[in-house]
């Protein structure tokens, strides 16, 4: 299928995007941590370090988070064909088309758009093992499954 592996690599770019952006603050912050010296200020200075140190392991969850997300991905066969919602399958519904992988929004493939959602999310989950011809309710409206692949 190729407009699953056009959805496959718009997510993998993202996230990938999403990735070195993260380890580009991450090497932002750990050379600001080493070139900060001592100054006559001693409490400023360790306050900042210590500013330094938090943001430091924000952004290192961070990293492992989309690293989560990556190895999610990875799971995925592109041309492998579904015939339920799970992961890495396309679920076009009566109202919009959802690409069951991890969450980075709104795509556009094919002039077609496609929502990439991760199968914890809380559409993810109404979708997990929906066959065509199913209906899901999700925030008070309807939708049918109309194809899946």
């Amino acid at each position: 299928m190729k407009i699953k592996e056009s959805l496959y690599n718009v997510c993998l770019e993202i996230v990938n995007e999403r990735h070195t952006k993260i380890q580009e603050r991450f090497s932002e912050i750990q050379e600001a941590m080493l070139s900060e010296t001592k100054s006559s200020a001693g409490d400023k200075h360790e306050t900042g370090r210590a500013m330094l140190q938090l943001e430091r392991e924000k952004i290192g969850n961070q990293l492992a988070e989309i690293q989560k997300v990556k190895e999610t991905l990875y799971k995925i066969d592109s041309k492998w064909e579904a015939t339920q919602g799970c992961l890495g399958s396309i679920v076009y519904t009566s109202q919009a088309n959802y690409f069951i992988a991890v969450s980075v929004g709104k795509l556009i493939v094919n002039n077609d758009t496609f929502y990439a959602i991760a199968t914890n999310t809380p559409i993810g989950k109404l979708l997990l093992g929906k066959k065509v011809g199913d209906e899901v309710t999700f925030r008070d409206q309807s939708f049918v499954i109309q194809k899946i692949f």
